[in-house]
């Protein structure tokens, strides 16, 4: 098991989804953010069919969902602008041209370490969190490799490491223990998904119980994440060096 990496220059977290990569990593990049590191995030779906309303209007799912992850990257400390890849909510593919996109995201931020979803975990139910796994792992290997899709005309970058979360065998843990509040107010910025995702009443004040009990369990799983370390509370991670 290792711990806590030198603090990036850079760092790039992808996810399948506004949110994901706030209950991934996001106490691993408000670190970062505070020491200085440039941190970037790409959401690879537009989020559209995160409701359990079938009459929801999708395009303005989509308008909320991108303003609340933009709020949500902000209190994490991101100051660069979210990119927002924009493919279809429960169809994203890990294609050629997704893996394209992702190389030249790679190859545009230059991240030291880059973030993403544990595309390896057994017993995976939804496909987007699976494919926009392998869309960071296939992405790094197109972005360092200059015979890589050449007509993207920028150079080639390799990423120092790799941190899968939602990771099915963790070997490596952050120290969270002094922005998980920050992780637990980034997530409360995606109003939209609180009775879905959080188990919360839609427009509950943050005093009301289930904002507690959801502040419990995102706490217990940090607390989880550190059993073996020296911290109180980590967000765990398969390390591959890339």
């Amino acid at each position: 098991m290792t711990t806590n990496l030198s603090t990036p220059t850079r760092a790039l977290a992808v996810g399948a989804h506004p949110d994901d990569i706030e209950f991934g990593c996001g106490g691993t990049l408000a670190k970062w953010a505070s020491q200085g590191c440039a941190v970037y995030l790409a959401v690879c779906t537009d989020g559209s069919k995160g409701s359990w309303n079938a009459f929801e209007d999708q395009v303005q799912l989509i308008n909320t969902r991108q303003k609340e992850q933009q709020a949500a990257a902000s209190v994490l400390g991101v100051e660069a602008d979210v990119v927002f890849l924009g493919w279809s909510d429960g169809e994203l593919e890990a294609g050629k041209e997704q893996r394209r996109r992702i190389a030249r995201l790679i190859r545009e931020t230059t991240p030291d370490v880059v973030l993403g979803h544990d595309p390896w975990k057994r017993y995976r139910l939804h496909p987007d969190h699976r494919n926009a796994g392998f869309l960071v792992t296939d992405g790094i290997v197109a972005a360092r490799d200059p015979l890589f899709f050449p007509e993207l005309d920028v150079e080639p970058h390799r990423p120092g490491a790799i941190l899968l979360f939602e990771a099915d065998a963790p070997d490596h843990v952050e120290d969270i223990a002094a922005t998980f509040d920050l992780k637990l107010e980034a997530l409360l910025e995606h109003r939209s998904q609180l009775l879905s995702t959080m188990a919360i009443p839609t427009g509950a004040e943050r005093s009301d119980p289930a904002v507690a009990a959801f502040s419990e369990r995102v706490r217990l799983e940090a607390a989880t994440a550190a059993r073996g370390t020296r911290f109180s509370l980590g967000e765990a991670f398969k390390r591959i060096e890339a």
